[in-house]
């Protein structure tokens, strides 16, 4: 039982990458990713944005700003 919850607590404090791919430009990468931040945010955990690329949609512009 002890070696689960240990297994379980390692788990969960590890990192994870995610990754979003899309066939052109323009097909809502960024907004996913910013969505899926907010919903992290949302749940309590740590979301850091190191560069974001807005090309002039303001959709994208208002899930940065939160």
């Amino acid at each position: 039982l002890l070696q689960r919850v240990q297994r379980e607590a390692s788990a969960a404090a590890r990192g994870r990458l995610k990754i979003f791919f899309g066939a052109s430009a323009g097909v809502g990468k960024s907004y996913a990713m910013l969505e899926a931040a907010r919903k992290q945010a949302t749940a309590g955990i740590d979301v850091v944005v190191g560069y974001i690329e807005l090309h002039g949609r303001a959709e994208t512009e208002a899930l940065l700003e939160g």
